[in-house]
C-alpha cells in the first residue's frame, strides 16, 4: 500500500511521483491535484481532447495505489446506469416464491388489514440492500479505503444528469428513496471529472469543484512527455517530430494532433527505424496524427516546406 500522506506532503513531492509514473505535468496540474486531495474536493478538468485529462486520473490511481472506478458519460445517462438500480430479476423470483408461500405467510392473519400489513413487510424486503445493484458512483462511495472516481467526458451527458451529481460532489453521499441516505465510507473518493468543452457545464456543478484547464503543452514539455513515454526515440528525431506537430497545430485543421497522437507517431517512427523526418515518410504516416481526410489533403501540400523548416531547426 502506498504511503499516500507522504506522496502528497507537498506539490513538488506529488509532481515527482506523477513523473515517476510517466505523467509529465506542469506545476499548475500538480498543484490542482494536491489541493483536490487535501481539500477533499472534486476536480473538473477541461481542455481539448487528448491532452491527458483522463490519464491524470488513471495515473493518480496508480500513484496512490487506489482502485480506479470509471463512469463514461453519454447522452441519456441516468441514475440506473450511474448510481444504482434494483435487481429486477431477483425481485421477480422472490415474488414468485412469495406467491407460492402465500397461504403460509397469511396464516393466522385476522382480517384484511392484518393480511395487507404482512404483505407490506415482504414488500419492504424487495427494496432493501439485498436487492440493490450498485453502479459506479455508489460503488465509489462504498470503497472503505477510498478510490479514484473518474467521471469521464461529463460534457457528453445531459444537464439532468449533472443535477444527479450535485449531492455526491458536495457531500459525498447519495439519497435512495427506498433506503435512505448512503454516505461515503471511511475515506471519500477522490473525484476527477473531465470535459472536452463540447458544451457549457452548469454553474452549480462548477461551484462544487476545483477547476483545472489543461492546454496543449509547449515544445519543451511535450518533448519531456515523449521522452518519458517513448524513451528510445533519438533526441534529434524527438526534436523534429515535436516541432512538426506544433507546426500542424498552428494550421486551420478540423482536429489538430493531440499529445496521444504525438506519442503514437513517435512509436510509429521508431518502428520504421526513422532517424530524420523525410517528406515521403511523413506522407505515409500522416494518418497516424491526422484523423480527417480533409486535414490530410490540406497538409500534404505543405509537407516539403514544413519538414525542411523543422530539419533546419
Amino acid at each position: 500500500m502506498a504511503d499516500i500522506a507522504k506522496i502528497a506532503e507537498s506539490v513538488d513531492s506529488l509532481k515527482q511521483h506523477l513523473e515517476s509514473h510517466r505523467y509529465i505535468c506542469s506545476d499548475q496540474i500538480a498543484t490542482a491535484v494536491y489541493l483536490a486531495f487535501h481539500l477533499r474536493k472534486p476536480i473538473l478538468i477541461e481542455g481539448p481532447p487528448g491532452v491527458g485529462k483522463t490519464e491524470l486520473a488513471k495515473t493518480t490511481s496508480e500513484m496512490f495505489e487506489l482502485p480506479l472506478i470509471r463512469l463514461q458519460c453519454y447522452e441519456g445517462l441516468d441514475e440506473s446506469k450511474a448510481i444504482y438500480e434494483w435487481k429486477y430479476g431477483k425481485q421477480l423470483l422472490y415474488t414468485q416464491v412469495l406467491k407460492e408461500a402465500l397461504d403460509e405467510v397469511l396464516q393466522g392473519a385476522k382480517g384484511f388489514a392484518q393480511s395487507v400489513q404482512r404483505l407490506h413487510e415482504f414488500g419492504d424486503i424487495f427494496f432493501s440492500e439485498e436487492f440493490l445493484e450498485p453502479r459506479p458512483l455508489l460503488k465509489a462511495l462504498r470503497e472503505r479505503d477510498g478510490c479514484v472516481l473518474l467521471i469521464d467526458e461529463i460534457d457528453k451527458s445531459d444537464h439532468e444528469f449533472e443535477s444527479l451529481l450535485l449531492e455526491i460532489l458536495s457531500d459525498y453521499q447519495v439519497s435512495i428513496p427506498e433506503i435512505g441516505t448512503v454516505k461515503a465510507a471511511k475515506e471519500p473518493p477522490m473525484v476527477f471529472l473531465t470535459s472536452n468543452n463540447t458544451r457549457e457545464i452548469s454553474d452549480a456543478l462548477k461551484r462544487r469543484c476545483l477547476h483545472l484547464y489543461i492546454p496543449f503543452p509547449d515544445v519543451e514539455l511535450e518533448r519531456r512527455i515523449i521522452h518519458a513515454r517513448v524513451p528510445e526515440v533519438p533526441p534529434e528525431l524527438e526534436r523534429q517530430l515535436v516541432g512538426f506537430i506544433h507546426e500542424l497545430r498552428d494550421l486551420d485543421l478540423k482536429k489538430v494532433p493531440a499529445i496521444s497522437e504525438t506519442i503514437d507517431w513517435a512509436r510509429t517512427l521508431l518502428l520504421l527505424h526513422t532517424e530524420t523526418l523525410e517528406p515521403q515518410l511523413v506522407r505515409d504516416t500522416l494518418n497516424v496524427i491526422l484523423k480527417f481526410q480533409e486535414d490530410i489533403e490540406n497538409v500534404e501540400g505543405e509537407i516539403n516546406a514544413l519538414t525542411a523548416k523543422i530539419r533546419k531547426g
